[in-house]
């Protein structure tokens, strides 16, 4: 059995040394990564909140406040309910206009615009080969009928009337 000599031990304990680093920068990264989405989301609920044009020592103040009584885990559950409701509230209303779309086209699409079809709520479905998702009917026809695709309405399987599920389809020529 030969030996490794030291010069070979050394260049692998560089080797492994280099690795964990690039490890430990990738962490570090993930890292960063995540803590600026989470200032991002917190920036962003600041200002849905309303409290955006607060003067920066006011905002201080308030979030150093709310602090001390996040304290107490009722105000938390209590805050959480209200904020649950508030942004269930939103997302109905901002999905209500919306409804559930299978689109088609005959030829392979540029991807500056399926970027747009992805904009605008759908998906591509490789099973079924075609682009699918909740979306608003208008706005997914006027941006289909760049490529020459349809439209196809589903409707979901209880609409509270009682009858079947039907399909509808809409070119978009």
């Amino acid at each position: 059995m030969a030996r490794t000599s030291l010069a070979e031990r050394m260049s692998r304990l560089d080797q492994q040394k280099a690795r964990l680093a690039e490890q430990e920068a990738k962490i570090k990264n993930d890292e960063r990564k995540q803590r600026t989405k989470r200032l991002i989301e917190a920036g962003g609920l600041v200002e849905k909140a309303g409290l955006l044009d607060l003067a920066p020592d006011a905002l201080y103040g308030a979030l150093l406040s709310l602090a001390e009584q996040a304290k107490d885990t009722a105000a938390l559950a209590q805050w959480a309910k209200a904020g649950g409701e508030v942004a269930g509230a939103e997302s109905k209303a901002r999905d209500a206009a919306k409804e559930p779309l299978i689109v088609t086209f005959a030829a392979t699409l540029p991807t500056p615009f399926t970027t747009q079809l992805r904009a605008a709520g759908l998906r591509w479905n490789k099973v079924m080969q075609h682009w699918e998702g909740l979306a608003v009917h208008d706005a997914v026809v006027a941006l289909v009928r760049q490529q020459n695709g349809a439209v196809r309405r589903v409707r979901p399987p209880d609409d509270g009337t009682g009858t079947k599920p039907t399909e509808k389809t809409s070119g978009a020529n």
